[in-house]
């Protein structure tokens, strides 16, 4: 049985079938690269996993549990974490303020403090700016506080919506690093990514996503080398 599992999956938005039937698994200690044009329905997906969107029908299950009828904060404390599009930091919060909500669904004191240790140790930027305000940060500096916040709920699987976007190429080296590093470290990953060539790289297999339904899957490697993929996606 796989960790994660997308069982015929539909989202509409009003008469607008934006996800149409999607089935995709994920198994525990996986990084999936979910891959596709703007619109193709990526972030739909994701927010429909992490419990943000309802589906009008399928199945997501997190280790054998039904998430359908399951709302957000409660997936979050089952073990799903969500770095979204955009960051989405709370930019009037500190560093450090940012970083303990992560931690909001969880009650053990000292496995928190262990976690923030980690998130320094990950992010050594983020503990030397751990008292300015969120909003102040670079963009590379509010994604990982980003995915900082992710890991201080301590969660078995991360689920990222396009964590380069917007970032120079040589942070953009730098957070692919850290999504390995994540992985590498036992946490399963999940992720959307526009620049598909850094996420085939890293990626164990992938799904390429097209207007709502999957259209290729494979070993990311194999992917990487698709012809069709190499046109459509990695601009050869």
């Amino acid at each position: 049985m796989a960790f994660l599992e997308i069982k015929d999956l539909e989202v509409n938005y009003g008469v607008i079938k934006a996800i149409k039937g999607v089935s995709f698994d994920v198994n525990k200690g996986e990084i999936i690269a979910l891959i596709g044009a703007n619109g193709a329905g990526k972030t739909t997906i994701l927010q429909t996993i992490t419990g943000l969107i309802t589906p009008k029908a399928g199945s997501i299950k997190l280790d054998g549990k039904e998430l359908t009828k399951i709302p957000a904060h409660k997936i979050v404390s089952m073990g799903m974490a969500h770095v979204p599009e955009g960051r989405r930091v709370f930019q009037q919060l500190s560093v450090l303020e940012n970083l303990k909500l992560g931690a909001y669904t969880r009650k053990d004191r000292d496995g928190i403090a262990k976690s923030l240790k980690m998130v320094y140790e990950r992010f050594p930027r983020l503990e030397e700016r751990k008292n300015q305000v969120a909003g102040t940060l670079s963009g590379g500096e509010q994604q990982m506080l980003a995915m900082g916040r992710a890991l201080m709920s301590n969660p078995s699987i991360v689920v990222m919506d396009e964590p380069s976007m917007g970032l120079s190429p040589l942070l953009v080296s730098e957070i692919f690093d850290i999504i390995k590093a994540i992985n590498d470290s036992g946490t399963t990953v999940l992720l959307v990514e526009q620049n598909a060539k850094k996420a085939l790289s890293i990626a164990d297999r992938a799904y390429v996503l097209e207007t709502g339904n999957i259209t290729l899957s494979g070993k990311a490697s194999d992917l990487i080398n698709d012809e069709s993929v190499k046109k459509a996606y990695l601009g050869e």
